[in-house]
């Protein structure tokens, strides 16, 4: 899933919780500002700012248990030195492998692709398999389609079913992407080149009916003064690469929030910019344009490296995220648990929140609410994919009581 800092608003709500909060570590930022049942919470003026910066409308967000349509977990594929994209040969197969990007699978998919993509196309193969149908393998596929090349996605499952359809769904393309100190030389100016690869490739989604990507504001609340640290953090802790410097001309910048000009309870505030995406409708769009263009996808499984014998296609492109700790005996790469307890979609909610480690984004297809901890290392190392009801019910307590405390502000 996703975890993060991201290239938008959210990367800024990320650098400053990694402040003073330790760490957002990669999932995005989304929510609503509700109070009391029925309140709207009304539009005020940025003091000293001009009717510019006047916060919109702020439609109440329904945070209650019974509001749960379903709770998922699933674990992202960190890997400290970052995803892997070599090629090496297995029997007569030369394997590109695409896989192991963190909580920036969705983010970094463009620009990944595009290398694992020009790594298969320099074969001089034409015919090319993809293993894996989630955000990597569909995408890397379009692309060599796009290439001219005849391409046949082979997985066990079809992208709804594979765990990037339990991503956050927000632009993070550094969230958990690697580990400070872990990196080949080189891996910071190829990440920026995937990062603004997909960026730009995103921006073609925009304005398309249904939404699959579009700009929402996101609001971070804090207690105490941005840049007073909160939470622990343990010695021994990952620490993850941060590269939001090296694209900050792609990077709305976050605005501070004067006390009094916003509807929220806490004494600071933050709103700022970033890109979403509403996965169900973009994946499907992503599927039906990759089949539209002659395209392929056969069901099938892979236990063992030795099982890619059975194509008939000489090159493949290994895309199965996680799965590759598996199939490819991979002890590298590191799961980092995320949950989702999905909310009944509010589509008058357009915006997000971050509170006390509790993270909120109003998608098309649900409001995700996801406890994301206040250190770093939430999830880190921990491979338990049942969901927790628990966890979620907690999680919503804690935005709820924030609503609770809020007041509209006066018209």
């Amino acid at each position: 899933m996703n975890a993060s800092i991201s290239v938008t608003f959210e990367i800024d709500a990320i650098r400053n919780r990694r402040g003073f909060l330790a760490g957002l570590g990669g999932l995005g930022l989304v929510g609503v500002a509700g109070c009391a049942p029925g309140q709207i919470v009304r539009p005020g003026l940025v003091a000293g700012l001009g009717d510019f910066n006047a916060l919109p409308t702020l439609a109440p967000i329904r945070m209650r248990p019974d509001r749960i349509s379903k709770i998922t977990a699933c674990l992202r594929p960190f890997r400290k030195a970052g995803p892997r994209l070599d090629v090496e040969t297995v029997g007569d197969k030369t394997v590109v492998h695409n896989y192991g990007h963190g909580g920036s699978g969705w983010s970094l998919s463009w620009g990944s692709g595009t290398i694992a993509a020009k790594n298969a196309m320099s074969t001089g193969e034409r015919d090319i398999a993809v293993i894996g149908c989630g955000a990597l393998g569909l995408t890397t596929a379009t692309l060599l389609r796009r290439a001219g090349a005849n391409v046949t996605i082979y997985a066990s499952e079809r992208t709804p079913d594979t765990r990037s359809a339990r991503a956050t769904g927000t632009w993070s393309p550094d969230s958990r992407i690697a580990a400070v100190g872990a990196t080949a030389p080189g891996f910071e100016a190829q990440w920026e080149e995937m990062c603004r690869t997909s960026y730009k490739a995103y921006q073609t989604y925009l304005g398309m009916a249904g939404d699959p990507v579009e700009w929402t504001d996101r609001y971070t609340l804090f207690d105490n003064p941005p840049g007073q640290r909160g939470g622990s953090h343990h010695p021994d802790d990952v620490r993850f690469v941060e590269y939001v410097e090296r694209v900050r001309d792609i990077t709305p910048r976050g605005l501070d929030l004067p006390a009094g000009s916003h509807p929220f309870p806490t004494p600071y505030a933050r709103r700022g910019t970033s890109m979403q995406f509403n996965i169900a409708e973009y994946a499907h769009l992503l599927m039906t344009d990759y089949l539209l263009a002659g395209g392929k996808i056969e069901t099938m499984t892979f236990h063992t490296p030795a099982d890619l014998a059975v194509l008939k296609q000489k090159v493949v492109v290994n895309c199965t995220g996680y799965g590759a700790r598996a199939l490819w005996k991979d002890e590298s790469i590191i799961p980092v648990r995320g949950q989702i307890a999905w909310l009944i979609p509010q589509h008058e909610v357009h915006y997000g929140l971050y509170y006390k480690g509790v993270s909120i984004l109003a998608r098309r297809d649900g409001i995700v609410v996801q406890q994301v901890g206040q250190t770093e290392a939430w999830g880190y190392n921990d491979d338990n994919e049942t969901a927790s009801r628990s966890e979620a019910e907690d999680a919503i307590a804690t935005i709820a009581a924030l609503y609770g405390r809020a007041k509209p502000l006066a018209a």
